[in-house]
């Protein structure tokens, strides 16, 4: 170990950065939590939010009968659903399963007092999770699946062709939260270090609110999906998280070296390099 390295060593990972944590609520308190532990400084900009269903008497008698256990599944595939389903103060009984589709989507049930009874072990989609149901039920069960308008009926179509009783419901509406001038200007200037990017929905309002990121400003996604939406939207994406949780998120991030102190609003020059100065954009 060099001398810099021994007088750095207790340093904390992410000690001087600034980081954009694009969700609120409950969710977004513990990812900032956690980014204090570690050391940086969290800024939550909630980018997304959910707005009503057009067709709200579905999703009204879709959780009054999951509150009465008319279903033996409740399928979550976002942490937006999440939100909806504490808006509403939806009953989730002992009888009826929980399945969410991620490690971000299952953190946000615990999150507010939901329990998570299956998490895809490999395929962190919708049509991991249909997989994963139907290998775990061969008898057809009585299913709700809660989605947004925009979402394709992928799990609802697996489930329904392996002979499930699926009732699909568009739970909200996903729409785009502008920033304050502030928050937009720390990202101009180079004054947030790392955006998070945990979903398409997230990547697209990056892309759109920040037109000009700096090149040092380290855009991490929460997974190779959500990796591909980013690029797809036009961002250039520096670090996949190995696993598709909040954790190993920003244990990503803190890969990095910080490129200049937070609280610089100079403009910034050259490239984030890896910890031994490989380059890391393509």
């Amino acid at each position: 170990m060099n001398t810099a390295a021994a007088q750095h060593q207790s340093v904390k990972p992410l000690t001087g950065w600034r980081v954009l944590v694009p969700r609120g609520g409950p969710w977004g308190d513990g990812v900032a939590a956690t980014l204090r532990r570690q050391g940086a400084i969290p800024v939550i900009a909630p980018l997304i939010n959910f707005a009503p269903t057009n067709d709200q008497a579905s999703l009204d008698q879709a959780l009054a009968d999951l509150a009465a256990g008319k279903f033996e599944w409740l399928t979550v595939t976002s942490a937006t659903t999440v939100d909806v389903l504490y808006a509403y103060r939806a009953v989730v009984p002992a009888t009826t399963k929980v399945a969410a589709v991620g490690e971000t989507t299952a953190a946000a049930l615990l999150a507010v007092g939901y329990r998570v009874d299956l998490v895809p072990e490999r395929d962190n989609s919708a049509a991991g999770m249909a997989e994963q149901l139907i290998a775990l039920e061969p008898e057809a069960r009585d299913i709700l699946t809660l989605r947004s308008e925009i979402a394709k009926p992928v799990l609802t179509r697996m489930l329904t062709e392996a002979g499930h009783r699926v009732r699909s419901v568009v739970a909200y509406r996903t729409v785009g939260v502008p920033v304050t001038e502030r928050i937009a200007e720390d990202v101009h200037s180079g004054r947030i270090n790392a955006i998070l990017v945990t979903s398409g929905s997230v990547a697209q309002q990056v892309h759109d609110q920040f037109p000009e990121i700096p090149d040092t400003t380290l855009i991490a996604a929460i997974g190779p999906r959500t990796a591909k939406d980013a690029r797809r939207a036009g961002l250039d994406v520096d670090v996949v998280a190995d696993a598709q949780t909040v954790d190993a998120l920003i244990d990503a991030v803190g890969k990095f070296s910080l490129p200049h102190a937070a609280d610089e609003f100079a403009p910034k020059t050259g490239m984030i390099p890896r910890l031994g100065g490989i380059d890391t954009r393509n």
